[in-house]
Formats: structure tokens, sequence, C-alpha cells
């Protein structure tokens, strides 16, 4: 069975949203959402979230999972308000765990925060096999950008990598957040790339050179041949020398504070204080 596949891009954070389906009618699955958010005023908006809810409702959709590939650094996600508005259950790898622990100390989260994963709905087994109505899926754990990263891969021939993996000329995930590891990665991508070179890689970013047009897409093949920092004869030492050099060189992501205290709580906003108002932490001097 061939699936459907329809992404979005959100130029301003550079992220592609993707919904899976069979065919108009089915169910189907929403994999990183975005919630637009404006860091000069602290406003959100739902333009993004809107484009991909009128695509699922003018197709006639039913959401059945709403998939997270990690707790991202670089946008909020819109996984709630899309779950209010069309259904479905948000779902995260099991790791999720571990980075809400290395997360609360820093934001000083309330009391009441559990270290669980019990603000997602599902958390996946590495390996874990479910289904996207008609679809087969399979949860494949692939950490080293974090420890909780996932890929979901759909019938076999069809691989949304998160963040594992970028378009050939732009390379691979940073490894320098907390649980991050370049070995990690290196093997995680090492287990995609050993897939049959035709299967399709479908990125959660790309940050394309100048000349290039962002492209969503790749194949294990290309990634193989052609990829700057892990193709075939790169080894591991190798990459993880260039990966450390690489990390040491990177500001923090724009929107990485309010991000991650909002993604491990699986898009839920802070709770609101005694004047009725939710605000993010901003830690000094914390990363």
């Amino acid at each position: 069975m061939t699936p459907r596949i329809e992404p979005f891009f959100d130029a301003t954070t550079s992220t592609f949203t993707y919904v899976i389906y069979e065919a108009p009618g089915s169910r189907c699955a929403i994999i990183d959402s975005v919630l637009d958010y404006d860091p000069h005023s602290g406003r959100t908006a739902t333009l993004s979230a809107d484009r991909v809810a009128r695509f699922v409702r003018d197709q006639g959709l039913t959401v059945e999972w709403l998939l997270e590939t990690h707790a991202h650094a670089d946008h909020l996600s819109a996984a709630p308000y899309l779950r209010r508005q069309l259904g479905g259950r948000i779902a995260i790898g099991e790791g999720i765990r571990r980075v809400q622990g290395a997360f609360k100390e820093v934001f000083n989260l309330e009391p009441e925060f559990r270290l669980d994963g019990s603000q997602f709905d599902h958390l996946f087994q590495p390996d874990e096999v479910f289904h996207i109505g008609a679809l087969s899926a399979r949860a494949l754990h692939v950490p080293g950008h974090t420890p909780a990263d996932m890929a979901y891969q759909v019938e076999e021939a069809h691989v949304f990598v998160g963040d594992t993996l970028f378009m050939p000329d732009v390379g691979s995930a940073r490894c320098d957040f907390p649980g991050g590891s370049a070995r990690d990665l290196y093997r995680s991508i090492r287990r995609l790339l050993t897939l049959p070179e035709a299967t399709r890689l479908y990125l959660c970013h790309d940050y394309p050179p100048a000349g290039r047009e962002a492209r969503h897409e790749t194949t294990v093949g290309e990634e193989r041949a052609l990829n700057v920092h892990v193709r075939d004869g790169v080894d591991e030492d190798a990459f993880v020398a260039l990966r450390t050099r690489r990390d040491a060189t990177l500001s923090m992501p724009t929107l990485i504070l309010p991000a991650i205290q909002v993604n491990i709580r699986a898009g839920t906003l802070p709770p609101a204080e005694a004047n009725g108002r939710r605000y993010l932490k901003i830690p000094i001097d914390g990363f």
C-alpha cells in the first residue's frame, strides 16, 4: 500500500509538517506540527496549524495520531491545538522521560510536573508497530540529536526521520543538547542507511545553501552517496570529530528556551499563575 503524503513548510522555523493518509476519507497522522510563536512579543498564533487542519478537513480525513519525532528546540508544537480541532492522540518516543528529567531542573518547573511522559497520550517503545488506518507503521528509536528521537517508518519505503538527517548538502543534526551523543547519532543514521536505497526519507527541516529551494524529501541512496557528514566511507570516529567541531561553533536556536519547556509538556503551555497569565521562563546562564 502506498501512503499519500502532504508536506507543509513553515518558513519561519524551516520546519516541515506532514499529513500521512491512505486516501480521501481515511484515517491520518500529522507529524511535527508547528505553533506560531513571536519571540519579540510572546504571542502565539495558529496560522501554520490551520493550514494543516484545513487540508485534513478538505480531504475528509480523521486524525488518528499527532506524532512528534522529538522534543523540538526550534519550534513549539501545535499538537494540543490540533487535537482540540481534529482529535487524535499525541505520541512520542518513551525516551522523552529522560529529556523531561534533564530540563525540569533547568527551568525549575512546578513540583507537580511529572517525569513519566504522562503529558502525552502514548509513548512508543523502540520498534513498536502501529497503524495509521490501514497503513502499517513502525516507531524507530534513533537517538543522538536527543535521547528521545524517533523516526516513523510507514509501509516500509517511507521514513520520517525528524532531526536525524538533513539534505545531503546540509548533513546531520547537532548533538550538543543535554543527552545528545554524536556516536549515538552516527549509529542511528547508519541504521537508517541500511534500508533499501530507494527508501524515501522525509525531513523535519531543511536549511538550503544559497541558490537552492527548501526540499522535504531525499532517499537512502542519495544520502549514502552524497551526504557531506555521513556518506559511505565516513567512519564513526571521523563523524564524531566533525560533529563535535561543528557543534562548538553553533549558537543556540532562537526558540530553544520557549520551545523545550513547552514541548516536554506535549505542546501544552505552562499552567496559569495567580493572575491568570501563563509565563515562559528564561534561565540566566543556564546554557
